[in-house]
This record gives C-alpha cells, structure tokens and sequence, in this order.
C-alpha cells in the first residue's frame, strides 16, 4: 500500500493533505474551546452546534459554486490560494472576543474549505492514473483521517499543557502554511491543468448535471447517504452510550472511538487487495450491510473490551463504503471535469450529513441509544439496497455507443465502424445520456 509514496509528486500532496487536516482539526478543536469560553457551561453547546451547522451549510452550497469560480486558475495556484487564505483567518479567529464574530469567520473558513477539499482530491487520479496505485492512495487517504481524529485531541492537549487556547489558531495556521508549501513543492501543475471558458453558470451546475445523469454516481449517492445514518450515530451517540451504559463517559468515549479508528485504519490497509477483486458497487455496500449485520450485538450488552472490538468492526465498516468513492468518481469524469464532479459529491455527501446529524440525534434522545441504532442500521439497510438498484450491477468502464446526430467525419467517430465504438464512457456534451 505505501506504493504511492515511491511518486514524488504525490509524497508531497499526501503530505499536504496530512498537514492541512491537522490544520483542520486544530482549527475546530480551537471553536469548540472558543464556544466554552464564551458561552459557559450552559450556551456552549449550542454554539458549537451553531458552528457545525454553519460548517454543513458552508460545505453543501459553496463546493460546486466555487469550483466553477476556480476552473479557469491552474489547479496548483488555486490550491496554494486558498491555503493561503484559510491560514489569514486563523489571526481573527484567535482575536475575537464575541461569538457572532466567531461564527461569521468559521462560516467564511468553511467555505473556503468547501473549495479546497474537492479540488485537491481531483488531481490524486491525474497524478497517479493507474487504478490499482490509485485505489491504494486511497486508502493511505483513508488512514491519514483517521490518525488525525485520533492524534489531533492528543496534539491539542499536549499544546495546552504549554499556551492559551487562542494559540490553537496558530498552530492550525502553521499546518495550513506546510500545506501550501508542500503543495507547490509537488509541481502538480504541470501535470494538471484545465482550460474551461463556459459560462460560470454552466460551470457552477457541470458537476450535478454529470452526477444527475450517471447511474454509479446516482448509486454513490444513496450508498454514502445509507452508510451517514449509522455512521451519524457513531459520532453523535456514541458518548451518550458511554455515559448511560457505564456511567463514565469520560473513561469509556475515548477507548470506543479508539476502537473505531484502529478498526477503520486496518481495514484500509486491506482494502487495496479487495479491490483488485470485486467492484466498488459491492464493496461499498457490503461496508453498510457489515454495520447492520453487527449493530444488533450492542443488544446483548457487551463488557467493555468486547464494545472496542464491535466499534472496530463498525470502523471498518465505514472504511469499505467510504473509501472507494474516489474510484467511482475518477471513472466517470474526464480529468476537466473532475473537480466539479468531485464537489458535487462533496456538496450532496454533506447534504446528507445535514439529514443525518440531526436524526442519529434525535433518535438518540427519544429512544434508547442501543435501539436507535438498531433502527438506524435497518433504515440504513434499506437505502443501501435501494442504492444496488439505482446503481447497475454491470456497470463497465468500455461501452459501445453509437452518435447518429454526428456528421460521418467527426473527429470523434472517424475512425469508428459503422458509427459504432467503445471507450471510457462519461457524461459531456459528445455524451449527454446515459444510454446513448
């Protein structure tokens, strides 16, 4: 799996994607002390959660729009920008004194964030083509995510042992600063560019227009959505089951998520190999029937030990439906249209976060924890078959396609016999239907 590594190119970016997701978690760890701070025992989760909600909304509305702003920069420069710009406001964000400040700052770094995140993870198939390499960088991606949620609290204590919380902002600037300079250091840009002179409209909608019109895409959807109602109450629910089960929240979250994220990484070190076996379409949805065939187990009260090794199961759950998204996405887009195939499922994957969060809460409160996550799992369950449909089983990367409104010298089907031929088939404007 270190395979990637060996290509300098992508040694940088995945450094920067490290470095830029410590800046990230710093960043938030940072909000959620400034929320205490501020609002007290009494306000501060409410703030929080207005910081978060301000985050979804931030990552829903301003991905597709900004990637048809930045289509017309080279990716490297655009990249290195908005680097530049999430680090500026770590300076206010450690000044600010006042909530509503705090809020209209994270709502601008969110979205920001919402620009950087897509486009970034659009050039890793430009940089490495082959699928297998490709399929092995993600999950070096996937274990770079979960060591940051289990590293970053550890960094930010270690961090307070020794300044004031604003500081926080600064060490999260620094991360943002290493991101930038590994970025450029990559020289990615001269082996990504893209020319797009659409209009901004058509460039703000490319990206949904493609994701509306192909089926895998429709499936990844419904398949992400399916896994975020049992993943949802993982991390919403999760410390109120520690609390309520063993009445020490603060002793038993820590070791719960900790099983999570272990189980998660170890899958990600195994998935390569599964999928150089079967597709994404099965893999994906396994992950979400795994959690579902599992869930039912927290039923029978596990000791503690036992509850760690159900939440690795559940991690490597998660991982098996996550990970290969980037695949399905690379294969059905051109490298042009990539970012704004990839924010566009940056945009509708937290679009179903934000139906989520607030159900795994929800249930989690009217009902008891373990039973909502039984009812979650079999909700989940549900959708993700519903996603098998929606999502064709035969599903190749070649198909044979004729164009009868071209011209017989179109460049595009010169050289095809009969007007029929194959080849890595996207939705574009040679292409607008699917079953063409």
């Amino acid at each position: 799996m270190l395979n990637p590594l060996r290509h300098s190119t992508f040694r940088y970016l995945f450094a920067s994607q490290v470095l830029s997701l410590t800046g990230v978690g710093l960043m938030t760890a940072g909000l959620s002390l400034a929320a205490w701070r501020i609002g007290g025992a009494s306000q501060a989760g409410p703030i929080l959660g207005l910081f978060f909600a301000l985050k979804m909304i931030a990552y829903v509305g301003f991905s597709p729009l900004a990637q048809a702003a930045l289509s017309r920069i080279p990716r490297l420069r655009a990249l290195i920008g908005l680097d530049v710009s999430r680090l500026l406001f770590m300076v206010p964000l450690a000044l600010a004194s006042s909530w509503w400040e705090i809020a209209v700052l994270a709502f601008l770094f969110f979205a920001v964030s919402s620009a950087f995140t897509p486009l970034f993870q659009a050039m890793i198939p430009a940089v490495l083509p082959d699928k297998e390499t490709y399929s092995e960088a993600l999950a070096l991606s996937r274990i770079a995510y979960t060591l940051e949620s289990i590293l970053t609290p550890i960094l930010v204590g270690a961090a307070l042992m020794f300044m004031h919380t604003e500081y926080l902002f600064g060490l999260a600037a620094l991360g943002f600063v290493g991101s930038a300079v590994c970025i450029l250091l990559s020289r990615a840009g001269r082996e990504v560019q893209t020319h797009n002179q659409d209009p901004f409209l058509t460039r703000a909608v490319r990206g949904l227009w493609i994701y509306a019109r192909t089926p895998r895409l429709r499936g990844l959807f419904v398949l992400n959505f399916g896994l975020s109602l049992v993943m949802a109450w993982i991390l919403v629910n999760t410390i109120v089951y520690a609390g309520s089960r063993f009445e020490d929240a603060e002793r038993v979250y820590p070791w719960l998520m900790g099983g999570y994220g272990v189980g998660a990484a170890l899958m990600a070190f195994v998935l390569p190999s599964l999928l150089r076996n079967f597709p994404e379409r099965q893999v994906m949805a396994a992950g979400t029937f795994i959690f579902a065939v599992f869930s039912p187990l927290i039923l029978l009260e596990p000791t503690l030990p036992e509850l760690v090794v159900l939440w690795g199961a559940f991690g490597a759950a998660c991982t098996l439906t996550l990970t290969p998204g980037g695949l399905v996405l690379t294969r059905s887009a051109s490298d042009a249209d990539r970012p704004a195939v990839f924010a566009a499922q940056f945009s509708l994957s937290h679009a179903g976060w934000l139906v989520a969060y607030p159900l795994a809460g929800w249930m989690g409160a009217a009902f008891a924890p373990a039973s909502a996550l039984i009812m979650l799992a079999i909700l989940a369950s549900l959708v993700t078959i519903a996603g098998l449909a929606v999502w064709p089983a035969k599903d190749p990367d070649l198909r044979e396609h004729s164009h009868p409104d071209l011209p017989p010298d179109h460049p595009h089907i010169v050289s095809a016999h009969r007007g029929v031929h194959a080849h890595p088939f996207y939705i574009d404007e040679l292409h607008p239907r699917w079953d063409a």
